[in-house]
């Protein structure tokens, strides 16, 4: 069983290395046949190899639009089966982490929560594994605060690495009432990068497909690269009207790191893209959007 999970692994990080080799050479065409159309200077960089460039490009054609890629062995199950979503925590986790985890079973429909206990997380995504679980979420605190969230997509990656902050819980806000668990009409907006794409299809793949008499909507809007994370259900309330109540919890995302393997391979696992947060144009730059 190790072996075989060890050359799936294998073979999934050849077939991301060729894409990402494919798809650099690519982009590296597409700026030289600009250059070339406009009329401009080559850039710099592209010019020892412009000849051989130019004659590749002629063998290139407007297709390969839905040629599989890393992304969609990734996901291949998306829409066809609902996600299996695993919720567990920090180990010792204060009364306030316990109450987040279990609010945030009530926003993933058909998740299921786990005590952490000391299971160690090599033992836990190899349970989740072995009971096809599509996605372990673990929560951390600080001091009783929930300050990080872990999206890791099994079998194979990737993991993304929130910071959460503005956490307000269902909890904390009297006689709410109770959650719906319908399947949820989701939102997303702000996510028009790269990244920002591969980001929202992390969060969107958590959620299974809704029904369309569905009251229930979960947004995560993004700006200036928090992503704001809203609970609401709706009702009519006549033919042109419709009411709109938050029903919790909300809190905001704060990507900081992509690791293309699973939760346990933190140490081998390539990093996809990190947050550098100490460069002098941190506080200007933004990842996720393009305006």
């Amino acid at each position: 069983m190790l072996r075989r999970e060890a050359r799936l692994r294998r073979e999934y990080l050849y077939r991301k290395a060729r894409e990402e080799a494919q798809r650099s050479a690519q982009e590296r065409k597409e700026r030289l046949r600009r250059a070339l159309e406009e009329n401009r200077l080559i850039p710099t960089e592209l010019r020892r190899e412009a000849l051989a460039l130019q004659g590749s490009l002629e063998f290139d054609d407007a297709g390969g639009e839905g040629v599989t890629s890393h992304v969609d062995d990734e996901y291949r199950w998306a829409g066809v089966e609902d996600p299996k979503v695993m919720i567990t925590t920090s180990r010792d986790p204060s009364s306030r982490l316990k109450m987040f985890a279990k609010e945030l079973k009530l926003v993933f429909p058909g998740a299921q929560r786990m005590n952490r206990g000391r299971h160690e997380v090599g033992a836990l995504v190899r349970a989740c594994k072995a009971n096809g679980v599509t996605d372990l979420l673990v929560v951390h605190e600080h001091r009783g605060t929930p300050v990080g969230l872990i999206v890791s997509h099994l079998p194979f990656g990737p993991t993304a690495y929130f910071t959460l902050c503005n956490v307000v819980m269902r909890h904390d806000i009297p006689d709410l009432g109770t959650m719906s668990e319908a399947k949820p009409h989701l939102i997303t907006h702000g996510f028009s990068s790269r990244l920002g794409k591969r980001v929202s299809d992390i969060l969107r793949y958590l959620f299974p497909v809704p029904k369309d008499d569905s009251h229930r909507v979960i947004t995560f809007a993004n700006q200036d690269d928090y992503i704001s994370f809203r609970h609401h259900v709706y009702k009519k309330t006549d033919h042109r009207n419709v009411e709109l109540t938050e029903v919790g919890p909300r809190f905001e995302l704060k990507l900081y790191m992509i690791r293309l393997g699973t939760l346990e391979q933190e140490a081998t696992a390539d990093v996809e893209w990190r947050w550098h947060p100490y460069t002098n144009t941190a506080r200007k730059r933004v990842f996720l959007s393009t305006e």
